[in-house]
Formats: C-alpha cells, sequence, structure tokens
C-alpha cells in the first residue's frame, strides 16, 4: 500500500499548475477547461489510460468543456505519490 506523503513540498510544483489542497480533507483538486466537449472527452480518455495502468483513479466529473478533479488515495487515507504522479500526468496531457 503507498505511504502517506510526509513531505508535503512535493505539492509546491502542483500548487504552481493551479493545483490546491481541499479544505478538511488529505487531497488536491484542480478544474481543467478545454476549448470543447471533445477536447475535454478526448483528455479524459487519455488521462483514463494512465490512471488504469497505473491502478490509480481520480475522482473526477465532466460537464460540457470543464472537468474538475481530486486526487487522494483512499488506500492510504490521504495523499501519496501517486497523487502527485498521476497530476503530474494529466497536467501534461493537457498541455
Amino acid at each position: 500500500m503507498p505511504e502517506k506523503l510526509t513531505d508535503r513540498s512535493a505539492l509546491d510544483p502542483l500548487k504552481a499548475t493551479g493545483w490546491a489542497e481541499v479544505d478538511g480533507r488529505d487531497a488536491i483538486a484542480k478544474t481543467f477547461t478545454f476549448k470543447d466537449f471533445r477536447q475535454a472527452f478526448g483528455w479524459m480518455t487519455q488521462v483514463a489510460l494512465v490512471a488504469e495502468k497505473m491502478d490509480h483513479h481520480p475522482e473526477w466529473s465532466n460537464v460540457y468543456k470543464t472537468v474538475d478533479v481530486t486526487l487522494s488515495t483512499h488506500d492510504a487515507g490521504g495523499l501519496t505519490e501517486l497523487d502527485v504522479k498521476l497530476a503530474r500526468a494529466m497536467d501534461k496531457a493537457a498541455g
């Protein structure tokens, strides 16, 4: 099982790209906005393949061109390196 993050400095580069810690929960969240639904759904499909390969799945919702994402490792009860890696992959896929 992944270990909870003890060194929170790993979140600093993510905060610079728009990720924020969730109040009252050991999680990070970000809203991604795309040109249209096709781009948003294409990004979700691309990220879903990465998440499946990692066996680490996001909480997310999509409305038209907007995707809201929350990351936390449920098995560990909070943020782990898996969340940091998936957040980086999401940012990279978004361009």
